[in-house]
């Protein structure tokens, strides 16, 4: 997360690329406001995102509310409220707020806190007066301009993922086993929302046992995903053995063959964009492009820097090559896929190609 603050106002702008954080983040500010006291944030023990029904809390949707009915909530002072109430005026999906002006105008003793679930990106601004010039539409430079604090709550990256996930579990009281807590990163990547709702499934499931890593590959749908993810991660490492045990696995578990070639292909063609990559901008443009997540790309990245495209086009063509021959009744399923598995670790004399050409190709 992200922070820019300016002290004296009680107005803060929280955006960004996870919507749910974000909204965990509005329902911890609102409940410190309250309190007095808007201290440090720790996301990561918020048991939710509902702002609940709180004396003196108004809420509004920037859709539809305007901007004076908006300004006029910061103003009333209710015929029954405590003179020293605390008011909190929460404006949801700021990002379609047109009246922005009002963000100065608003009455500096209630508090305003703007939420949007998507990033609002700030213009660019130059010079010592860029706070007093900003766009109408330019809400970070308005909340600044006003002293308040803009937020942008990130999502969460590779490294921050498993710590997230351990905390969160903590939280609703789920025990989990270190491989639980991987297979689920695997499965659900940087969907904050769903880990939460993951982890109430898991934890009614365990009924106060330990989950382990089968059963989040048993409950949580895309856990094969993140199997695949590890078989592709020890091809690029040319750990055959290890390959070929977390290939028998997803055999043993039931996967289809044609299921874990799509997948591989999948991982490769990420990989082929993770080996382009220079940075976290390169990554939100790239998975775009694929229709994939920058997580994807972010997870490859370490394992990117030595892979050139030669590798990535002979990857390609030995899993066709493997998924010709099993359609065609070649050879059994498994023995293509443990060709295909040792060719792309660098086994010679695997090449699953010759199954389809009946001869090994040239090169």
């Amino acid at each position: 997360m992200s922070q820019r603050s300016a002290a004296g106002r009680q107005l803060y702008l929280i955006h960004g690329d996870d919507p749910y954080r974000a909204r965990l983040r509005a329902a911890e500010l609102v409940s410190a406001l309250e309190r007095g006291a808007p201290g440090p944030t720790d996301l990561r023990t918020q048991r939710s995102a509902d702002l609940g029904d709180r004396l003196g809390l108004t809420r509004h949707d920037a859709r539809t509310a305007s901007g004076a009915v908006i300004l006029m909530s910061g103003q009333a002072q209710g015929l029954f409220d405590a003179v020293d109430e605390r008011r909190t005026v929460v404006v949801e999906h700021a990002e379609a707020l047109k009246d922005v002006e009002l963000v100065a105008r608003f009455p500096a003793e209630a508090a305003l806190v703007l939420v949007s679930e998507e990033k609002i990106a700030a213009r660019a601004r130059r010079g010592a007066r860029a706070k007093e010039t900003a766009t109408p539409a330019d809400l970070p430079a308005a909340v600044e301009a006003a002293g308040g604090a803009v937020e942008r709550i990130a999502r969460l990256n590779a490294n921050e993922l498993p710590g997230w996930i351990a905390a969160r579990a903590t939280l609703l009281g789920v025990e989990l086993a270190p491989d639980a807590i991987t297979e689920l990163a695997g499965a659900v990547g940087p969907d904050s929302e769903r880990i939460d709702q993951e982890l109430a499934k898991l934890g009614a499931f365990a009924s106060g046992a330990r989950v382990s890593g089968a059963d989040v590959r048993a409950l949580v749908s895309g856990a094969i995903e993140g199997d695949v993810f590890a078989l592709a991660e020890a091809i690029v490492r040319e750990r055959s053995g290890e390959a070929l045990a977390r290939l028998d696995r997803l055999l043993a578990d039931g996967q289809a063959p044609q299921q874990i070639l799509a997948l591989l292909l999948w991982q490769f063609r990420v990989l082929l964009f993770a080996s382009a990559m220079q940075g976290r901008a390169d990554a939100e443009r790239m998975a775009k492009a694929i229709r994939g997540s920058a997580y994807s790309l972010e997870r490859w990245r370490p394992f990117a820097r030595g892979i050139n495209r030669g590798r990535i086009v002979r990857a390609y063509e030995a899993i066709y090559s493997t998924d010709l021959a099993i359609k065609q009744g070649r050879t059994d399923p498994e023995t293509a896929m443990t060709l295909c598995v040792l060719d792309l670790c660098g086994v010679h004399a695997a090449d699953p190609r010759e199954l389809v050409v009946g001869e090994p190709p040239r090169r």
